[in-house]
């Protein structure tokens, strides 16, 4: 007891979200209307909002209309009702370690799933061929019971992109400070709880936390519902007992629906062909491959280039909420069909630079009120190349290289892709996202000070001044042409020097 109460104090900063006003993890909700606060005799059951509220979003979301072919065991058939004894017969003929004992309330359960909400069962049929197995892999590296996978039955109805009323979300169901408390990016282009493999390995690590403190399956999956503070508070009013279907009573009351539910899940997941449930069958592809992006590419991008369904992206990467993968911000990881895959390491550069303008239009730089005008330039490293070199090319300095690519040192692999911003004094190109080498042609949008003489023009060198700079303004004129018409084999500029230019 000393022992569970240490653990328990050592885990109560991190668990404070849950503790504080008797909240959960997943802030399971029941459709019914809870109109007593301590109905200790009601056995009445909840039925998970995925399973009920979420089922006409569920049926109609892109998710399954895409990926979800007809059943072609589709119309009515009689359901199949056991009986109690087989109930507990093939109950305690599953391979697990969790308890599953059967009562009126598991029964009553069963009922539900394999006859009241069949059609939605044989959904889940479907769909568990795609992710269970990620869910698995996952409770297998962290030496968790394989049966924690019907939980996500419960909590989602396998739909990674459900959202609750309380705005819990994902396979797990997490909450939003829950969800960040377990290390998931949550913000306006990600939300890794949608994320089937990340948020699992999230939950596993949840499960692990409230298996130190309770050391009992049930209560862990209890905990997950209503929170450790609610459980810690059954346990007190039922006299210190930590038997699950002791201290059910005092148990808020849609927890204790919630661990019938399990063990009905579980039951209906291995069962089903004995209540003539068939799994509907999907087009999810089954063999996948992972890429890390390193730079900001749409789905739309990869859609057109790949000639892959744009839903299809969706249903394997659903954690990108705006079809927008910002591997700009760090190394994102993107889930393709294996074909696909090989084809998009081969394409990369072609797909970030498809109809980018259209894409992504956010401005990084703008010009201020002092005329300062930043254009976002593309540099790829070559051979001999330094910081320092690039930065006198584009007229800034190595620092702010490094700061802009995230660099810790002036080392650079020739290969490499650098962003600069260069101050192309109010020359825009016609693409401000294509590299040094682009041939497109600038646009000049400024005139230039310069005094005629000959076939040049004389040009004072102004402050932020660099021969890529003045050459924007020149179409056709490179810095290098410029460095050979005044004969310089540095690019270092000084302020008032004057260099010949192109007559405009």
């Amino acid at each position: 007891m000393k022992r569970q109460i240490l653990l328990l104090l050592f885990l109560g900063t991190s668990l404070t979200i849950w503790t504080q006003n008797n909240s959960s993890l997943s802030d399971f909700e029941s459709i019914f209307v809870d109109v007593a606060d301590d109905a200790n005799n009601d056995d009445t059951l909840f039925v998970p909002e995925s399973w009920d509220v979420n089922l006409d979003s569920l049926m109609n979301s892109w998710h399954v209309q895409h990926y979800v072919t007809k059943n072609e065991h589709s119309g009515y058939r009689e359901p199949v009702i056991a009986s109690d004894s087989v109930y507990v017969d093939r109950l305690s003929r599953l391979n697990n370690i969790m308890e599953l004992p059967y009562n009126e309330i598991v029964r009553n359960c069963i009922d539900m799933y394999v006859d009241r909400r069949r059609k939605t069962m044989e959904y889940m049929l479907g769909l568990e061929r795609f992710y269970f197995p990620m869910i698995e892999q996952a409770l297998d590296q962290n030496d968790l019971p394989h049966e924690l996978k019907y939980l996500a039955i419960v909590e989602s109805a396998l739909n990674p992109v459900a959202v609750s009323r309380a705005g819990a979300t994902g396979l797990w169901q997490f909450m939003l400070g829950t969800g960040k408390q377990y290390g998931l990016e949550i913000n306006s282009l990600v939300d890794e709880r949608r994320d089937p493999l990340k948020a699992t390995y999230a939950a596993c690590e949840y499960f692990k936390d409230m298996y130190r403190i309770y050391g009992d399956w049930t209560l862990v999956i209890a905990a997950y519902n209503c929170g450790p503070g609610n459980v810690n508070k059954a346990i007190r009013r039922a006299n210190g007992s930590t038997d699950y279907w002791k201290i059910y009573p005092y148990l808020p009351r849609e927890t204790r629906s919630y661990v019938p539910l399990f063990i009905a899940a579980t039951y209906a997941m291995n069962y089903y062909a004995h209540h003539q449930l068939y799994p509907v069958q999907t087009s999810l592809p089954l063999a996948t491959d992972t890429i890390m992006v390193e730079q900001a590419i749409h789905f739309d991008q990869i859609a057109a280039i790949l000639d892959i369904d744009k839903e299809t992206l969706r249903a394997l990467n659903p954690q990108y909420k705006k079809d927008i993968v910002p591997g700009n911000t760090k190394p994102r990881a993107i889930k393709l069909p294996a074909l696909q895959a090989y084809a998009f390491a081969e394409l990369e550069d072609s797909i970030a630079n498809h109809r980018r303008g259209d894409y992504f239009t956010n401005r990084t730089y703008v010009g201020d009120a002092t005329g300062n005008n930043n254009e976002k330039i593309t540099h790829r490293v070559v051979k001999g190349e330094t910081l320092a070199s690039i930065g006198s090319k584009y007229g800034v300095t190595a620092a702010n290289i490094r700061r802009w690519n995230g660099l810790k040192s002036n080392s650079v692999a020739a290969g490499r892709r650098l962003t600069i911003y260069a101050d192309n004094g109010g020359i825009v190109s016609t693409n401000s996202s294509s590299s040094s080498n682009s041939t497109t042609k600038p646009k000049t949008t400024t005139s230039t000070k310069a005094s005629t003489t000959g076939q040049y023009a004389n040009y004072k060198v102004r402050s932020g001044d660099s021969f890529y700079s003045i050459a924007k303004r020149y179409p056709g004129v490179s810095h290098n042409d410029l460095m050979r018409i005044n004969n310089m084999k540095s690019p270092q500029l000084k302020v008032g020097q004057i260099i010949k230019v192109p007559k405009v």
